[in-house]
């Protein structure tokens, strides 16, 4: 791969939201991240090599961090005393609290859901796709802003299911 696809990968990764872009073919291998700080950095090497190389290439973006959001589900539960569960994103995409702009959000904090009510939309490849709830219980806390980009396995919810 020429330095200069790299680069472009690089960008179109950067303003794409994502955190974290794996890719293997029989050429080569890369892994791209991006820590917290918003600078990218990526590990190429030769599929067949086991000592990569690094080179970080600072990168700004437009969209926010989601690490500090994944990071402050697991506090949250022992912050407020109860036992909360997460609700987790079950793919990448971007996440909306209800079906048009216009609408309602599916779900508030305080509010009483069960088992498989839609809570959420996932936007991904152009596809809308409804999630829904895997307990039943209490909305406790939104772990997500409207319209922002969500990874896999991302907490989207804190629910009480007391």
């Amino acid at each position: 791969m020429k330095a200069k696809e790299l680069q472009d990968l690089i960008d179109f990764i950067a303003k794409s939201g994502l955190n974290k872009v794996n890719i293997e073919t029989e050429e080569f291998k890369i892994n791209i991240t991006r820590d917290a700080s918003q600078k990218v950095s990526y590990v190429a090497a030769p599929a067949a090599a086991h000592a990569p190389v690094a080179a970080p290439a600072p990168v700004s973006t437009p969209a926010a961090s989601q690490a500090p959001a994944a990071q402050a589900a697991a506090p949250a539960p022992a912050a407020e005393g109860g036992n909360y569960q997460a609700i987790k994103a079950p793919m990448i995409g971007t996440f909306y609290r209800s079906s048009s702009p216009e609408a309602a959000p599916f779900v508030n904090v305080g509010d009483e859901v069960k088992k498989g009510q839609v809570i959420c939309i996932i936007e991904a490849m152009k596809l809308f796709n409804e999630i829904e709830a895997e307990v039943s219980g209490r909305i406790v806390k939104v772990m997500v802003d409207n319209a922002s980009p969500v990874e896999y396995d991302q907490a989207l919810f804190m629910i009480d299911p007391s």
